[in-house]
């Protein structure tokens, strides 16, 4: 682990984190400088699955090419909702909704083994209930400079969110 994911605390964007892809590799989200990101912890045996690749998909194809990005991080810190392995995860996003954004490394997002990543994006954008994140489907949203701009609830449909996603593309 990088310095930058074991003093979340200290961080100022995302930019500073490095995390896993599905095959175990390092990905450091400073790639991601100057692009719109919209990271989201995703479920396959959810009831927002379906609705939530779909307009993620959607999204994604749309505003692609003017510089957003999405990143899927897979948890099952929820009812069980994702036992999958990495492997079969990418899979399933891959085969069912023809996904072409990244489906990174399975991650807590909740707890004493919540990844740094998700430590620091809760600790700039609170929820409804403080940091907490209550379900599958929690959308952040992220700045070209890597600050956290937003927090969604999981039933935000990311089509409601366009608009957002918009202005901070310059669009």
């Amino acid at each position: 682990m990088g310095a930058a994911e074991s003093s979340s605390k200290l961080a100022r964007g995302i930019h500073e984190f490095t995390v896993k892809d599905a095959r175990g590799n390092d990905v450091e989200l400073s790639r991601y400088k100057g692009k719109v990101v919209l990271i989201v912890n995703v479920a396959s045996r959810c009831g927002l699955t379906n609705s939530n690749y779909n307009e993620l998909g959607q999204l994604h194809e749309k505003y692609k090419d003017e510089g957003l990005e999405i990143l899927a991080f897979p948890c099952n810190q929820f009812a069980g909702q994702e036992p999958g392995s990495n492997e079969q995860v990418v899979e399933f996003a891959c085969t069912r909704f023809k996904v072409e954004y990244p489906i990174l490394g399975m991650v807590d997002v909740n707890g004493s083994n919540a990844a740094p990543l998700y430590k620091f994006m809760k600790s700039e954008r609170g929820g409804l209930f403080g940091e907490r994140i209550k379900w599958n489907f929690t959308k952040f949203l992220v700045d070209k400079e890597g600050h956290v701009v937003n927090r969604y609830a999981p039933t935000s449909s990311p089509l409601n969110i366009e608009n957002d996603i918009k202005n901070l593309l310059g669009a």
